[in-house]
Parts: structure tokens; C-alpha cells; sequence
């Protein structure tokens, strides 16, 4: 990593000043060391990143809305794009993709959030490469190593959710809108290829049309052309119309996160601590002052001032998208919620990246030790990665997706029941908690069992999950000696029926939010 940083601290005249000394081939060597190290910088650090963030990836059991991907990529297609017609269209493409890749290679979690890890190193790269393009060749690798360890990233790397693909879009297409502005690029074709790449990631992640907001920060900051800017909006207006129908059937279904209503997501403390550094409010804290950090030197301190244009759109791709989202659920409908932001992570990793570095020019120009221009960014990558990584461990624990304990619900059943038991499960609680899930993402661990409550599977139906029958309206629950009952918790009301109809507890089974009950007529 020093090697890397130090390749932008080789200045000609300080190789001229050593070859007149007569070091002039050790130089030379030197020299091209660290320049193949800093060019290959970006596809390095994005690989060892894909591999950070799959250490562990099959440890936690899938939570809820990774058993809404799961489950509708296991679909029949037919079964699937009924499903999309009603429902979770905007993130049809991720599930027709998981769908393949599901066929493939199977539904163990840490097969299934792999392509997510590789997401977040393709992530990493791009942040790299704009870094570099838009600051010193250093902000760009700071920045590339700072997201791969933000908490951030290493989440969504093991997530089964189209989140990790809308970063490493957003970054990329990011990447790409910039060298156009800054070739003056003028053939239409070429915009065409842009506006069809943008409309692509809105099917694979609506939100990301707030990159348009982006996308004008680095039209003013690099000062596009006339022309330029003529090409840009007819390549956003050819976007949006390519975009059509995935940006009419999200709207249509906009009703399907109607829940975020009764959460209590939209808060400062979710944008400013759970969205980019989980629960860890000390991280934050530090966090944001390197953001100030990075505001402050590229304003007063001269050597920093080129890294304006860069500090300028990385602020506007947090604020402006966060703000919008926060106006929208305040005065049109529920809307915001922390995951939902994660594209912008790569926009917090550059302020953070150009912090450091605005830290060592600022301690090398009041020490008057040029090496600190090196050694403070490396200290306090050091100590970044040191405070991430508790927030690391714990996402990968048995229980680190908030508790989530479906798989090993699953492997209790399947350790303690006998076929031709009857199975029942809590339906009282939110969708992405229903016990349920655990039949749906480990079907072989229920394998022999009654699930008499079950009206219809869900690949019959046109919803997300299952169609089941109130417990209270089943005959068939009664013609079996014994019941396990799923329940998130201690009560219930498939408890209450149960020993309403002569069944009583046997005895119960706590897993982590999920008791099992072994109910049995006397």
C-alpha cells in the first residue's frame, strides 16, 4: 500500500536531481515499480476487496429480504413475471439474474451472495479509477481501500440484493460520464451507448436516476461544453424514455413500501450513522470529521485546491440524494430507508480518502516533513480498518443479518421432527419475520412434514409468499398427535389455538428470535 501511494510523490525533478548523482538505472527501476503498482491499482484492490467481503459470507442465515430474492429467483420463470406484474418489479432484473445464477450453482448463502462480493471489488475499482481521474492517483486508492472496509460495503457484499450491483454501476457509469465531459465528446453514437448503459441500471435499481443530480455536478465542475451539455440532457431524456416501463411499474407498485410508514428509518441518525457505518456512532463521529476535514483543506490549503471538483461531486452525491428522498418521504410518500442509499458509499469513501490526504499535506507543511504527506494517510487507513472491524465480525456471525435465525430454525426441525408431524407457523408477525420464510429458503429440512395451514405455494401465486389459511379455520390440524410450532417469540395465536383444540407443550425450543414448540395431544 505505501508502494502504491508513494508512485504520486515521484516528480521529475527530483529524478533528474538522482541521476546526477549517478543513481540513475536503481531510479529508473524504482520508478517503474511503482507506476505498474499504481496502474494496476484498481483491478488489485478491487479482487483483494471481493475477497474481504466474501470471508465469512455463508455464515449468517438469510434474512427476510434475501428470502424475497431468493425464493422469487427459485420461480418457475412463467411463475416469476406473473410475480413481477404485481410485485418487487424494480428488482426483476436482479431476480431473473439470481435465477440463472441460483440454477447454477445452488441456494447456499455463501454461493448466492458471492456475485454480491464480486459487486463490491468491481465497487472498489471504480472508485479507484474516478479517484484518480478526478484527484491525485492516491485519493484514488485511498479511496478504493477506505470503501472496502466501510461497514457500508462489507454489508451489502453479502447481501442477496440488487444493492451491491447499483454501486459498482453508479461508480462505473460515473467513471464513464466523466470521460465524456472531459473529451468533449461529440459523436451521438457514443451518447446513445451512455443514455442505454443508464437506462439499464434503472431496471436493475430505480433509485439510481438520482445519479443525474451527479452527473450535473461534473458538467459544472469540469465545465462541459455547449455541446456537451446538449448531448447529456438528450442522453438523460433517451434514458428515461428507455427506462420507461420499469419507472411506470415502479411507480404503480409504489404502494408495496407503504410499511416504511411505520418505521422510524428517516432520521439524522440513520443518515448520519446506520446508513454508512452501521450502529457504530464513534466511527461516525470520526467519519465526518475527515468529511470536514476534506471540505476544509481543498478550500485553504493551496496544494489541495485541485482536488476541488472531486470534493464538490462526491458531496452532491450524498447530499443531493438523501435530501431529495427525505423531501419525498415527508411530503409525497414513505420512501427512505438507510439501504436504499448504498450507491452513494463510493461518494463517502473519496471525501474520506481526500481528508487523509488534506491531514498529511497539513501536518507535512507545519512539520516541514514531506514523508507525512504518506505516513498520516496510511495511519489513519490503519486505524479506519482497525474500528471497522469489529462492525466486520459481527455481520458475519450465526445471527448477523439483525437477528435473523432461519437456518438454523430449519436445522432444529430437522434435528427433533418426525415425518408425518404436523407443522404450523407464526403468522402474526411483519412478512420479512415470518418463521415461514425458513420452509421457503430450506424446503429439505421440513421434507415429510404437514404444513396444513398451507393454502397455496408461492409459485402459484401472483404475491411474494405463500397463501395460508388462518389455523383457526384448519380441520386437518386436529387428526395429528403432534404439532411444531414456529413462533417469533414466546406467544402467539396459532399457540392459542393450538391448546385451544387439546394440544399442550411438550416442550420448547429457544433459537434467537425464534421459539419452537412441541405441542402434543395428552
Amino acid at each position: 500500500m505505501r508502494s502504491l501511494l508513494a508512485a504520486t510523490d515521484v516528480h521529475p525533478a527530483e529524478a533528474s536531481a538522482s541521476d546526477a548523482e549517478g543513481a540513475v538505472t536503481p531510479i529508473r527501476s524504482r520508478n517503474r515499480t511503482l507506476e505498474w503498482s499504481a496502474r494496476f491499482a484498481a483491478p488489485l484492490l478491487g479482487a483483494a476487496a471481493a475477497v474481504l467481503v466474501f470471508a465469512g459470507a455463508g455464515t449468517p442465515s438469510y434474512w427476510g429480504d434475501e428470502a424475497a430474492s431468493v425464493v422469487s429467483a427459485g420461480r418457475p420463470l412463467p411463475s416469476l413475471f406473473a410475480m413481477l406484474a404485481h410485485v418487487d418489479a424494480v428488482h426483476g432484473l436482479y431476480y431473473v439474474f439470481l435465477h440463472g445464477w441460483t440454477g447454477l450453482v445452488g441456494t447456499s448463502e455463501a454461493l448466492v451472495r458471492l456475485p454480491s462480493a464480486v459487486a463490491i471489488g468491481f465497487a472498489v475499482a471504480g472508485t479507484v479509477v474516478l479517484g484518480s481521474r478526478l484527484g491525485a492517483r492516491s485519493t484514488g486508492i485511498l479511496a478504493g481501500v477506505v470503501l472496502a472496509v466501510l461497514p457500508v460495503a462489507t454489508r451489502m457484499g453479502i447481501e442477496a440484493r440488487s444493492y451491491p450491483f447499483a454501486m459498482a454501476a453508479a461508480v462505473w457509469l460515473t467513471v464513464w460520464f466523466v470521460a465524456l465531459v472531459r473529451r468533449h465528446e461529440q459523436r451521438w453514437l457514443v451518447w446513445a451507448a451512455y443514455a442505454a448503459a443508464f437506462a439499464a441500471a434503472l431496471y436493475l435499481y430505480l433509485y439510481l436516476a438520482l445519479l443525474g443530480f451527479v452527473q450535473l455536478a461534473v458538467v459544472m465542475m469540469l465545465r462541459g461544453t455547449r455541446s456537451t451539455v446538449l448531448r447529456w440532457l438528450a442522453a438523460s431524456v433517451l434514458a428515461a424514455v428507455l427506462a420507461g416501463p420499469i419507472i411506470l411499474a415502479g411507480t404503480s407498485q409504489s404502494a408495496q413500501v407503504s410499511f416504511l410508514a411505520r418505521r422510524d428509518y428517516a432520521s439524522a441518525e440513520s443518515v448520519m450513522v446506520g446508513q454508512w457505518f452501521g450502529s457504530a456512532e464513534w466511527f461516525a463521529a470520526a467519519g465526518w470529521l475527515l468529511v470536514l476535514a476534506a471540505v476544509a483543506t481543498v478550500a485553504f490549503v493551496p496544494a489541495m485546491r485541485g482536488s476541488r471538483p472531486i470534493v464538490v461531486i462526491a458531496s452532491v452525491w450524498i447530499a443531493v440524494p438523501t435530501a431529495a428522498l427525505f423531501a419525498v418521504d415527508a411530503w409525497v410518500a414513505p420512501t427512505y430507508n438507510p439501504r436504499y442509499l448504498s450507491f452513494c458509499a463510493p461518494a463517502l469513501a473519496v471525501l474520506l480518502a481526500v481528508g487523509l490526504r488534506g491531514l498529511g499535506v497539513v501536518v507535512a507543511e507545519l512539520s516541514r516533513r514531506e514523508g507525512a504527506r504518506r505516513i498520516v494517510p496510511l495511519v489513519g487507513l490503519v486505524v479506519i480498518a482497525a474500528v471497522a472491524v469489529p462492525g466486520y465480525l459481527a455481520q458475519r456471525g450465526p445471527y448477523g443479518k439483525g437477528g435473523a435465525d432461519f437456518r438454523q430454525a430449519a436445522d432444529v426441525i430437522a434435528a427433533t421432527a418426525s415425518a408425518g408431524d404436523a407443522i404450523v407457523f407464526d403468522e402474526s408477525v411483519r412478512p420479512s419475520r415470518k418463521p415461514r420464510l425458513a420452509l421457503n429458503l430450506y424446503p429439505d429440512r421440513f421434507a415429510g412434514l404437514d404444513d396444513v395451514a398451507l393454502r397455496a405455494p408461492l409459485a402459484t401465486t401472483t404475491g411474494l409468499w405463500d397463501s395460508v389459511t388462518p389455523l383457526d379455520e384448519v380441520d386437518d390440524v386436529r387428526e395429528h398427535a403432534r404439532v411444531w410450532a414456529v413462533m417469533e417469540g414466546r406467544h402467539g395465536p396459532e399457540l392459542e389455538t393450538l391448546r385451544s383444540i387439546g394440544f399442550s407443550v411438550e416442550r420448547a425450543i429457544p433459537v434467537n428470535r425464534v421459539v419452537i414448540y412441541e405441542m402434543v395431544k395428552p
